[in-house]
């Protein structure tokens, strides 16, 4: 200890701080409790300055009496590898960074099956069954629906969509689903490069809920912006008595659950802006400020909640429908800007939920829903 300055940090990295004198003494008398042999042999040192990397290699038997990290003493040997980081200042270490594999660790201790191993086989498929639950609860991989754009489904069922649309280097998320998305999101967003920026295609709470934790800037259009950077995930236009008894009640539970809270908006999209190849539509009705993108080489649209595919209050798929009247602003708007998305004579389009209008006939089905009341 007579080299370590008094309150210098040495950090284990994955494990803990320790401060001199008194922690870093505490630390290694419990190490050599447990590890009474313990020897090690610096492999290598490279110097500059005050800057010092040491590449060592430590023996040692787990034999007790004390614990390591709570395990009791097994008896096994091991032989591990390591890297400090050492700052020096006038002679003395003022902070260390000490780096080693916790895993292989963990490993030569019994704690963890061997490499390679039918037991680490079997731990890795009890790790997938367990991811794969998570993906159903928090988000689905990311599925190609056109050149260059993935969708990723969340919530219980995989209703909630979000788009990520390649751009350059990185990606552009258009929606960003409920909060539990968020690293369905990331994930999806890191084949890509990152996401960059996300594009909202309004500020309800199931479409804004994965934004506030990305990162990112947010844009969405100026009459969002107020509900964007709003704590409160309710809508002033919200009309619950247009809901069901039962809706009524799980509803105020529901979007509390999905929303990830307030937004900083870095700017705003209006009609005829770029994005990732993809031209921005207002689409008002549902929201006052909703958006499209709307791509002319394939025709592709993403339209959040223009229309729905889905029954918000059983959640099952149903036909295109008028966004229900509950949540909507105006939806004698809402089937105008139906109408609208119709007139661009789009291959097929994406909303915020459930499933797409498509095949052959699309501006028809579009129009037939712009005819059709609000679902009730």
């Amino acid at each position: 200890m007579a080299l370590w300055r008094p309150g210098a940090i040495d950090r284990l990295v994955g494990q803990g701080d320790y401060v001199a004198p008194e922690g870093i003494v505490e630390y290694f008398e419990t190490l050599f409790a447990a590890f009474p042999d313990f020897t090690l042999e610096v492999e290598e040192i490279v110097a500059y300055r005050g800057r010092c990397a040491a590449r060592w290699r430590a023996r040692a038997t787990f034999a007790g009496p004390g614990r390591f990290q709570g395990f009791a003493p097994t008896g096994a040997q091991i032989e591990i590898e390591g890297c400090d980081v050492l700052t020096v200042t006038d002679g003395l270490i003022t902070h260390n960074d000490a780096y080693v594999d916790s895993a292989d660790i963990a490993r030569q201790l019994g704690l963890l099956p061997a490499a390679g191993s039918r037991a680490e086989s079997l731990l890795a498929g009890a790790a997938n069954v367990r991811t794969r639950l998570r993906q159903t609860i928090h988000g689905a991989e990311p599925e190609i629906i056109a050149p260059g754009v993935w969708i990723v489904r969340g919530g219980r069922p995989r209703t909630m969509n979000a788009y990520l649309i390649e751009d350059g280097a990185g990606a552009v998320l258009f929606d960003a689903g409920i909060s539990d998305m968020r690293d369905a999101l990331l994930a999806g967003g890191a084949r890509l490069g990152g996401i960059r920026r996300v594009i909202l295609g309004h500020a309800d709470c199931d479409h804004r809920g994965g934004a506030a934790r990305l990162g990112v800037p947010v844009y969405c259009h100026p009459l969002e912006v107020p509900a964007a950077r709003s704590p409160s995930p309710l809508r002033d236009y919200w009309d619950p008595s247009k809901l069901s008894p039962l809706a009524r009640v799980v509803y105020p539970w529901l979007v509390r659950l999905w929303d990830g809270g307030a937004i900083d908006v870095a700017g705003t999209v209006v009609e005829g802006d770029q994005v990732a190849g993809f031209r921005v539509i207002e689409l008002p009705g549902h929201a006052p400020g909703q958006i499209g993108l709307f791509r002319e080489s394939d025709r592709l649209a993403l339209v959040s909640d223009c229309f729905y595919t889905i029954d918000p209050e059983s959640g099952r798929r149903r036909t295109a429908t008028v966004p229900h009247a509950a949540f909507t602003r105006d939806s004698a708007q809402a089937r105008e800007s139906i109408r609208k998305l119709a007139s661009l004579h789009p291959a097929i389009a994406w909303p915020g939920h459930s499933v797409p209008v498509a095949g052959d006939d699309v501006e028809r089905q579009l129009e037939e829903v712009a005819a059709a009341p609000a679902a009730a």
